[in-house]
């Protein structure tokens, strides 16, 4: 069995990854268990995901394609919880899922070590993704260590009912012109909310500061980091703007609800008219319809402040301790192939990261019933057209952005500190980063 001399811990009060010595772990199975299965040999693969990727339907698909292949999926509720379960079974040394979904923010923590993943590299495959997508996921030294599945081109969902409650229009063209159309800016977006806000329906305009955030300093191609690695969010006048601007729209203005995304205040607002706006990458179509099932008046419209944004998507990866790599491989390749991504984002809004795929008829004549027959697939497709920025995210990005977040929900959520005093705790932190 090889042996290495290294083994991966979260360092103490840091949300990145430190890789630390110690004594012996196993850095891989041993070769007699990596073997690719034979034909005729019944195995199980388990696949690792959080959030909704609109796997279901495709990994029964899968398994009646390959009948001696049963497929698992384990689902974490958010991308925390996933990253969380990465380093600690990473550091540990088995306990993966055979492939493992991880999310573009923490990728770059763990680009920082190839050799604990399967290099992915498939000269068959190579031109499949965004050549942005694939540059993610890529090493210095050309290795691959994830495929892409999804990217998060963002428009404006809103809830139509509640706009004509406050006399405005409810149509989703007429809605992307109110709000700047291809000329849209944030000043466009907090003025129609105050506009909202003013008609008295005490609906709040938008759920957080928090989620808001996050579309803005996803046009700024170094917030946190230069390209080289080095930190300058303490010292980024954009970032300080951005953060001054958004809790200014969501407490001195009261346009937001005051919901940590994803807490259960959160969800459970989608039940009760708890806000009328949100900004929306395709993956997130799936989790409105999920939280608000049962409610009317959802749509989407083709704009977004600031012109393009995108926010999030993910990417399939093998750890190297798995049991059966090449079946793992096999299925990964299979899952991100341009018509399986294209059914993901029929189930759940998961927009496609292959070139193939956003130029499909298949993609471009998607309609979703939830969001009041909206074209999904074409306003995305437009969306994707318009980002033109792929902001930088180095190693530290997601520590810097989790403690970013941190400061708005105190502000904004918790109500335990002002704008200043959140600030300092937010520079006290990414100070401690290097």
């Amino acid at each position: 069995m090889r042996k290495n001399s290294k083994l991966w811990a979260l360092a103490a009060g840091v949300t990145g990854i430190a890789l630390l010595a110690t004594g012996c772990a196993s850095d891989s199975p041993a070769d007699d268990e990596t073997t690719a299965a034979s034909s005729d040999e019944k195995i199980t693969l388990t696949v690792a995901t959080f959030n909704e990727f609109g796997y279901e339907d495709l990994i029964k698909e899968y398994t009646e394609l390959n009948p001696n292949i049963t497929v698992e999926q384990k689902k974490a509720a958010t991308s925390n919880e996933a990253r969380d379960n990465m380093t600690t079974r990473l550091a540990a040394g088995s306990g993966l899922s055979d492939v493992e979904a991880i999310e573009v923010d923490w990728l770059p923590e763990l680009m920082q070590y190839p050799d604990k993943f399967v290099d992915l590299t498939d000269a068959d495959i190579a031109d499949r993704w965004l050549e942005w997508k694939t540059a993610q996921a890529t090493t210095e030294d050309g290795t691959l260590i994830a495929y892409g599945t999804d990217i998060g081109p963002e428009g404006v969902c809103y809830r139509s009912d509640l706009f004509a409650a406050a006399g405005l229009p409810t149509d989703r063209a007429e809605v992307a012109t109110l709000l700047g159309g291809d000329s849209a800016t944030w000043e466009d977006y907090f003025n129609v909310g105050k506009q909202f806000t003013a008609a008295g329906t005490g609906t709040p305009w938008m759920d957080s500061a928090g989620a808001t955030y996050q579309g803005m300093i996803n046009q700024v191609e170094n917030a946190y980091e230069e390209s080289d690695g080095t930190i300058i969010a303490a010292d980024n006048p954009e970032v300080r703007d951005i953060y001054d601007t958004v809790l200014t729209a969501s407490t001195t203005d009261g346009l937001s609800a005051h919901l940590g995304q994803w807490s259960d205040d959160w969800t459970a607002s989608f039940q009760n008219n708890g806000f009328a706006t949100m900004l929306c990458p395709g993956w997130m179509l799936g989790v409105i319809s999920g939280n608000a099932e049962g409610v009317t008046g959802w749509d989407i419209a083709d704009v977004f402040p600031g012109g393009g944004g995108n926010w999030g998507g993910s990417f399939l990866t093998v750890p190297a301790q798995g049991k059966h790599p090449v079946e793992a491989q096999a299925l990964a390749n299979w899952l991100t192939a341009p018509e399986q991504q294209i059914k993901a984002f029929v189930a759940k809004g998961t927009f496609p990261s292959q070139t193939e795929a956003l130029t499909s008829p298949d993609l471009l004549g998607v309609t979703n019933d939830f969001f009041n027959g909206a074209k999904t697939g074409e306003i995305l497709a437009n969306r994707a057209e318009a980002v033109t920025i792929a902001p930088f995210k180095g190693a530290n990005y997601f520590a810097i952005n989790d403690a970013m977040q941190k400061a708005l929900t105190r502000v904004d959520v918790d109500k335990t500190d002002d704008a200043n005093s959140s600030w300092d705790k937010f520079i006290t932190e990414v100070n401690t980063l290097g």
